[in-house]
């Protein structure tokens, strides 16, 4: 008697075989594709749910294998598109709430903090600390923008990130 078979009519000790033989293969499966144990892991459970709470709709024309891996694609897909929708509808409560009136005046008052710190560093510091952030400039750029080397770029920068922590984390 066939694997689809037995499980059909229920055999469990059949389908704790299946499961130790193709568990392993199915997650390799679905990682490859989607490089994520959680997803791999998620639909590799669902499928064998999915294959008990089915059983008697298999077909025997088909060995176990094929039928595994079809219920493991379309639990898959199913998984894709519910996590399509819960990252849409998050991200479209969040531009319909927007920010709170209290937030956008804390988030106002932290950017003010955070600029006044930055206006506190030393000159130097300061200047290269707004080209490399603000101005979004590499090391190498700021070097032959203010002729300096980058290890002094380095160091400016490095400086300048302890004192804002150390400054805006009593803010916080």
């Amino acid at each position: 008697m066939t694997q689809v078979k037995e499980i059909i009519e229920g055999n469990r000790l059949i389908y704790s075989k299946v499961f130790e033989e193709y568990h392993l293969k199915l997650y390799q499966y679905i990682y490859r594709y989607t490089q994520s144990a959680y997803l791999a892991e998620e639909t590799v459970q669902l499928t064998f749910v999915k294959l008990w709470e089915k059983r008697e709709g298999l077909s025997e024309q088909y060995d176990i294998s094929t039928q595994l891996f079809r219920i493991a694609k379309s639990t898959l897909i199913d998984l894709l598109r519910k996590e399509k929708v819960r990252e849409t509808q998050e991200l479209s409560d969040t531009f319909i709430a927007g920010p709170q009136e209290h937030e956008k005046y804390s988030y106002k008052e932290e950017l003010q903090h955070v600029l006044s710190a930055i206006e506190q560093l030393p000159a130097q510091s300061r200047q290269v600390f707004k080209l490399s952030r603000l101005g979004d400039l590499s090391h190498k750029e700021i070097s032959a923008h203010l002729s300096i080397s980058p290890k002094t770029i380095e160091g400016h920068i490095t400086r300048a990130l302890k004192y804002l922590r150390k400054g805006l984390i009593s803010l916080f």
